[in-house]
């Protein structure tokens, strides 16, 4: 079983609020608002997107490369957790 499909009702409420961000943004964009207003919503879009995918990359290592928490070798469950660490950074 695939680890999105475990986390399947998470991951869809995030595109559900993602879907409302983006809603917002034609509404926004409809009404004329200020390009500041505009700029503010899509940055906010952007961060639910990034953390969207921050989600499924750590989900994806800890399923498919490392688990950091049961993994028996400190060498690569250090490393699996460095990685998850500097995705969730980039991904900032």
């Amino acid at each position: 079983m695939s680890h999105t499909t475990k986390e399947k009702s998470k991951l869809l409420a995030r595109i559900r609020r993602l879907k409302g961000q983006m809603e917002a943004v034609e509404r926004a964009l409809e009404a004329e608002m200020p390009c500041g207003d505009i700029l503010n919503l899509v940055a906010s879009v952007r961060g639910a997107v990034n953390g969207l995918m921050g989600e499924l990359i750590e989900d994806h290592i800890r399923m498919h490369v490392v688990d950091p928490g049961t993994e028996t070798d400190s060498e690569r469950a250090k490393g699996a957790a460095d990685l998850i660490d500097v995705v969730r950074m980039y991904l900032k």
